[in-house]
């Protein structure tokens, strides 16, 4: 089993290239099945997930070529050769349940695929997605299979286009949507719609692909189906997530980070929080610089909402560095119920933080009276302490990581694998700017990889 060591309270310094966006890259993969023609795509980031879909885009024919030094995929998928996603995919992560959307246009045969997964953070319903599929012409079903379910589904009679109006703006409902109508006969608009960046950049690979599509200020975008399809380059956007998680690593260790690639545009809403609590960062021409300019004043109020809110995947990290500013805040969570399960691993490091089932915020909440501990008020300053510690989700995994580098003595973290979910070259990049940390096997081979201060090269 793989275990990082990290001894804390060593400030972050230097520089580090911001990876291509998860979030982006995999959901970009997935809309290439729906055309025939090759796409290259840049700044791809070397992680697990984009592995995974890689994966799935071969079972169903996909022609792939991933140069990871240079970061660079090829991919082409001339015809289908199956439209059954193996129950092996089960759980692996939430694309599957995409490839209904971008194969439903390509195909009359029933399409099949596994369950979605993901982290344990709450419950990720599709049923935004099969209602919206359904409106578009899709007939969805689930079935038992073996020991996992799958879902079914076809258009033997094409797709066309539709008005969808989405309950919440969920982002794989969005995705699944734009991509069904990317092959529907007619326009679709679909209204309350998901406006992450990640889904702009899913829109721009779009538009050259060929489809005609349009997003509103209002939530609505419109999609008509491309007359003929074309060869795509395109440039992934980088990670905001990523950003956010090392600028904040940066500020909580009294450390000063460049992240080469930080989009100012995708981090306005964190970094307004950072001016909140006396947080240092500088716009430069190609990226943002972060660091600490002295003692960090708390007393704020943060309610994570979809875009243009304050990102879920900050939240984490952010109560860590919360746990470093002199008094009380109070973190309202509004998109997954059980994000704050993470939280007791902080307390056992030391961290004050009380949750709470009630809504302690203004913003509407599907969670109302509904017992699920989606509040927090964290209490700072406090000093925390080295750990075991068990990753649970990717999120929560580098959470666990920030507070490792803030706490005293040596932390042992298990569930590496998480991490490299969503994370590119994380031990390295870290040693880079002069962490304290080493992966290692406490199995058969003792030490298989210790990068020690500066010793990294990006």
């Amino acid at each position: 089993m793989e275990v990082l060591k990290i001894s804390g309270g060593v400030p972050l310094e230097g520089k580090i290239k911001a990876a291509g966006a998860k979030n982006a890259i995999t959901k970009l993969l997935i809309a290439s099945l729906i055309s025939d023609k090759r796409c290259i795509f840049y700044n791809v980031p070397n992680i697990v997930e984009v592995e995974i879909t890689l994966e799935l885009c071969r079972e169903v024919g996909s022609e792939v070529h991933w140069d990871k030094a240079e970061g660079t995929i090829e991919i082409i998928t001339k015809e289908l050769k199956s439209t059954y996603v193996p129950q092996r995919f089960s759980g692996s992560n939430r694309i599957p349940i995409l490839m209904i959307g971008a194969l439903l246009g390509r195909t009359d045969e029933d399409i099949i695929v596994p369950t979605a997964g993901g982290c344990l953070i709450g419950k990720r319903p599709i049923d935004f997605h099969i209602e919206a599929l359904k409106k578009l012409g899709a007939e969805i079903e689930y079935r038992e299979m073996k020991k996992e379910g799958a879902y079914f589904a076809h258009a033997y009679q094409g797709l066309k286009g539709a008005l969808i109006e989405l309950p919440y703006p969920s982002v794989g409902a969005t995705e699944n949507s734009i991509l069904a109508a990317a092959r529907a006969k007619g326009a679709t608009i679909i209204k309350n719609a998901a406006t992450e960046p990640e889904i702009v950049d899913l829109i721009l690979f779009l538009q050259k692909l060929g489809v005609i599509i349009s997003i509103d200020v209002d939530r609505t975008i419109r999609v008509q189906p491309a007359k003929e399809f074309n060869e795509v380059e395109h440039t992934v956007i980088t990670d905001r997530i990523e950003v956010a998680s090392f600028g904040m690593a940066a500020i909580s260790t009294k450390g000063k980070v460049f992240i080469e690639g930080a989009d100012h545009l995708h981090m306005i809403t964190f970094l307004n929080k950072l001016l909140e609590i006396g947080a240092g960062f500088s716009i430069k021409n190609n990226g943002i610089e972060f660091f600490y300019k002295g003692p960090l004043k708390s007393g704020i109020h943060l309610e994570t909402d979809v875009h243009p809110g304050f990102m879920t995947d900050w939240q984490q990290p952010f109560v860590v560095l919360l746990t470093q500013a002199q008094g009380h805040s109070v973190i309202h969570e509004t998109v997954y119920e059980n994000r704050f399960g993470y939280t007791e691993t902080l307390k056992q490091m030391g961290a004050e933080i009380e949750l709470f089932t009630q809504c302690l915020g203004c913003k509407a909440c599907r969670f109302s009276s509904q017992n699920f501990t989606h509040s927090a008020i964290v209490k700072g300053i406090t000093p925390l302490h080295a750990k075991q510690i068990t990753i649970p989700d990717l999120r929560a995994g580098f959470a666990y990581v920030m507070a490792a580098l803030i706490a005293e003595d040596t932390s042992e973290i298990s569930n590496v694998h998480f991490l490299r979910r969503g994370y590119e070259n994380i031990v390295e990049k870290l040693s880079s700017l002069g962490a304290n940390i080493s992966l290692v096997n406490n199995v058969k081979d003792g030490l298989i990889k210790s990068l020690m201060p500066k010793e990294a090269i990006l």
